[in-house]
């Protein structure tokens, strides 16, 4: 498969069962709604290291928020149920109560077919030391916590679904500007669809990976067939003129999420083409043994009409 002088490689992106939750979190402006959402995304690239995948996934305008105010939609991924909620307390905490004029709501409520609640500011209510006071509307509960700037206004919980993390997809290009502009033009395309965010910084990663490692220590180490400066010291996957390779990891709250981005990410960098020097997709995978999900790369393209 070529689409516009770029040869797709027949293989698939392997990805992982996850569980995801959404927060939606408001202030007075996005700027401030954008300075807890940062913070409250910041190390969470990987779940290796950081425990949560996390990232922004866009912004929310007053009409589409709970209180009516500018807003910016959240989305953390984890392994397991219990990392997830740790890490959401424990960000929480941190990074939005903390932030002068922001609150926090559920993000994910219906619309998947099993929702499980999590505490979202049930615990955050102790910082209150007493003074908290909570409000009940329908099936929702807030608490009112007094902080110095005024109240930080929370939603007792939020929804968590199972998620799908890990897909992916490797751009070999020419050169290392090359590279960069097209993962640059695939994350701008990527960034306006639902559901999904790309976790690592400005949604690239050039250190691109593999199982294991010559140290013990190590599960995971350097993908070297696909590094340009091994060409001739591994079994490289790279020919002569592929000088740079990049990797665009996605999560999405559903495979379907995840297959739509890959798409139209993958058709963001075909639209630059040959001419931008860019010659291959390609995907990350372990031989399909670690992960149920296969995003096949000629499948997707297909399904775009592309040949």
């Amino acid at each position: 498969m070529i689409i516009n002088g770029v040869s797709i490689d027949d293989t698939f992106a392997e990805a992982f069962g996850m569980r995801a939750t959404r927060v939606l979190i408001t202030a007075q402006n996005h700027t401030w709604a954008m300075h807890a959402a940062t913070a409250m995304t910041g190390f969470a690239t990987s779940v290796i290291a950081c425990g949560v995948e996390a990232g922004i996934e866009r912004l929310l305008s007053p009409e589409e928020t709970p209180d009516g105010r500018p807003g910016v939609a959240v989305l953390l991924f984890a392994m397991g149920s219990a990392v997830l909620m740790k890490q959401l307390e424990t960000r929480m905490g941190q990074c939005v109560l903390t932030c002068p004029t922001t609150a926090a709501f559920s993000g994910i409520d219906s619309g998947y077919p099993e929702i499980t609640r999590i505490n979202l500011g049930k615990n955050l209510r102790f910082f209150g030391d007493g003074f908290q006071i909570s409000k009940q509307f329908g099936a929702k509960r807030y608490w009112r916590v007094p902080v110095m700037d005024g109240e930080f206004m929370t939603e007792e919980t939020t929804g968590m679904v199972r998620a799908v993390g890990g897909g992916n997809f490797l751009i070999l290009a020419e050169s290392q500007p090359q590279a960069l502009a097209a993962c640059e033009a695939a994350i701008s395309a990527m960034k306006q669809l639902p559901n999904v965010i790309m976790p690592f910084p400005g949604g690239v990663v050039r250190s691109g990976s593999k199982v294991g490692a010559k140290y013990k220590s190590m599960i995971a180490s350097t993908n070297d067939a696909f590094c340009p400066t091994l060409k001739g010291i591994t079994r490289t996957e790279l020919s002569p003129e592929i000088e740079s390779v990049m990797e665009i990891v996605i999560d999405g709250l559903t495979a379907e999420d995840i297959n739509r981005a890959m798409r139209v990410g993958i058709q963001a960098v075909c639209d630059l083409g040959r001419a931008a020097g860019i010659h291959r997709i390609s995907a990350g995978n372990y031989g399909g043994k670690l992960g149920p999900y296969h995003f096949k790369l000629r499948e997707i393209m297909r399904a775009r009409g592309a040949a």
